[in-house]
């Protein structure tokens, strides 16, 4: 059976990324004018072999310190890297820059080329290679091949393809067996063909017209035509580096970044729970510092709000962070668990690994690992905080904790394939198993937590009986509750009017309009006009225009509807509405055709 695998360059710029890969394949990776002039690779280039029953694709980075989010583009998919060190030069500062991220990525597989090797000596090439074992000591590369490289003379091409071709005996790095995911790191126009879209097919399998989701807008689209390698395919199976033609969609549409998945199966969120790691030479991480999240092909803005950390001091103990401290970090080398409240929604899941870097100057700080793309909506420095995030930390531990903060809603299969990160078979064997070992107690399609499954059993018995009161219809409509806050929240200051919430969540028409309107008037939600809104939604944006009343101090702030659309992305049928808040909130008072920020 023909195996493949995607496998990045890394490395200092100038050690020969790209002539390896050129060398090995026939193809010139650097696909820009400007690159062919210069002489650097700006962004991400493409190339592939065939080594026996092998299929290699070859993304290779950039290596200059200025296009680090570029190699993040290309790295976030891969399953092994080829760590390029040039002999007459030995490790560099961004060799050790890639290297760390390559292990922020969880990235377990790889080969080093010792390139060049034509232009030194044999002891300055033993000298050389000492130093990257060095590098690598006690890390996913320790042992890998280490083969000394020449592109000009070919030396060492033939034993790196095999090194190569080795590393398919491995599984995808992101696999899930249902689970249809692309992040697309290139779009153009074909003429004849028009919006095509190329990236690293990460999971599952599609074919020439399948239904994809473009994320996270959700636009439903169509596969006219799949390509693999510059051939044209009716299927294909991860992982594949695909060129993949869209039907129905312009190419100004689909950023670098955006995620092509199977529908309904991905969470879209700005809220993230995540284990942080801080790398050991790099600036800490405060609480409340403003980061650059790389994830896949994409690139967000969050800020980081610490709830515990470890490896602060001379205890190894975790600590929790009390309220109100500000002045919390997280120090090189040591960890820490945070949230991270993104500024536009990102697509994540479960186990999912990412890189953040300060904003400038540009550096990587530290990697994270996703633990919950939903949390709850609590804030994390709560009594328990910690107890919770060492549970969803926890291999053992994760899902029975999310049944316990889920309370009577439970949780379903599909909510372990999308918020879990699950294959749909793996989701079910899960399920299976925990209900097996007690460790849940099924209730129709939802498992509950055992704690939770009598009085959830009481609640649908009064159902049933015509005395219902309001606690028994307050526990119906909790999972109502649940779906609908999940898509008002995910929808930010644009969602969606009453009857698409219910088409979108699977509820009654009627049954929605009754959840939305009890939660309005338990302040759950905040009704504007004819739209909900959720209440988290709307403190971040009376937080945000209040505090343009601060940085225009002394002089007064004002916004008016063109600058507030502009600024939020809105169409009049949001902004006027909420512009109208505002004021009723005293945020804002109208002043002729504009709105005065009035300061606090």
């Amino acid at each position: 059976m023909a195996r493949s695998i995607v496998v990045g360059t890394a490395g200092h710029i100038d050690h020969g990324k790209s002539a390896i890969v050129r060398a090995l394949t026939g193809i010139d990776p650097d696909r820009l004018k400007e690159e062919q002039q210069r002489g650097i690779t700006i962004d991400l280039g493409f190339a592939h072999l065939v080594v026996g029953d092998v299929t290699i694709a070859l993304v290779d980075v950039p290596g200059h310190e200025r296009f680090v989010r570029n190699m993040l583009a290309g790295a976030g998919a891969i399953d092994a890297v080829l760590l390029v060190v040039a002999a007459n030069e030995a490790v560099k500062p961004q060799t050790r820059e890639h290297f760390d991220i390559c292990r922020l990525l969880g990235i377990t597989r790889g080969v080093i080329a010792l390139s060049k090797a034509d232009l030194v000596d044999d002891d300055t090439l033993a000298l050389a290679a000492l130093e990257i074992r060095e590098l690598v000591a006690g890390s996913f590369l320790e042992h890998a091949p280490l083969i000394p490289v020449s592109a000009p003379t070919s030396r060492g091409l033939d034993e790196l393809r095999a090194a190569l071709a080795a590393l398919a005996d491995g599984t995808p790095r992101l696999g899930r067996d249902s689970v249809v995911r692309l992040d697309v790191d290139r779009a153009f126009t074909r003429k004849g063909f028009g919006t095509v879209v190329t990236g690293t097919l990460v999971s599952g399998e599609t074919a020439v017209g399948a239904e994809l989701s473009l994320l996270p807008a959700g636009q439903r689209v169509r596969v006219r035509g799949l390509h693999m390698h510059g051939a044209a395919v009716a299927s294909a199976q991860a992982p594949r580096r695909l060129a993949i033609n869209l039907g129905a969609i312009e190419v100004a549409d689909v950023p670098r970044g955006v995620t092509l998945a199977t529908p309904d199966v991905l969470p879209v969120t700005r809220r993230v729970d995540a284990h942080v790691t801080v790398l050991p030479f790099a600036r800490p991480l405060a609480h409340g510092a403003r980061v650059r999240v790389h994830h896949g092909a994409a690139e967000h803005i969050a800020r980081v709000s610490i709830a515990a950390v470890r490896g602060d001091g001379p205890s190894d103990a975790w600590r929790s962070v009390a309220p109100g401290d500000a002045g919390v970090i997280i120090a090189p080398g040591g960890e820490g668990f945070v949230r991270l409240r993104f500024t536009a929604p990102v697509v994540v899941t479960r186990g999912d690994r990412i890189v953040l870097r300060a904003p400038s100057p540009s550096a990587t700080i530290g990697g994270a690992v996703v633990l919950d793309p939903e949390p709850p909506l609590a804030g994390v420095r709560r009594r328990g905080t910690l107890e919770r995030f060492q549970a969803i930390a926890d291999d053992d531990e994760w899902l029975t904790r999310w049944l316990a903060d889920a309370g009577e809603s439970g949780l379903s299969e599909p909510d372990l394939v999308r918020r879990g990160g699950l294959g749909s078979a793996a989701a079910r064997t899960t399920f299976e198993h925990l209900v097996a070992k007690a460790g849940a107690v099924r209730v129709g399609t939802q498992i509950v937590h055992p704690a939770i499954a009598e009085s959830l059993a009481r609640a649908r018995a009064a159902r049933v009986t015509p005395t219902t009161g309001p606690s028994g219809s307050d526990a119906a409509d909790a999972p109502i509750a649940e779906a609908l806050l999940r898509q008002l929240e995910q929808a930010g200051l644009t969602p969606a009017d009453t009857g698409a919430l219910a088409a979108s969540t699977g509820v009654a028409a009627d049954a929605a309009a009754r959840v939305l309107a009890r939660l309005a008037r338990d302040r759950g939600v905040v009704r504007v006009d004819t739209l909900y809104f959720h209440p988290e939604v709307l403190a971040r944006l009376k937080n945000e225009v209040q505090a343009l009343a601060k940085s225009a101090a002394p002089a007064k702030a004002y916004v008016d509807v063109a600058t507030f659309k502009a600024r939020y992305g809105l169409t009049r049928k949001f902004a006027i509405p909420l512009l109208e808040w505002l004021d009723r909130e005293r945020v804002t008072r109208r002043v002729g055709d504009k709105r005065e920020v009035v300061a606090r």
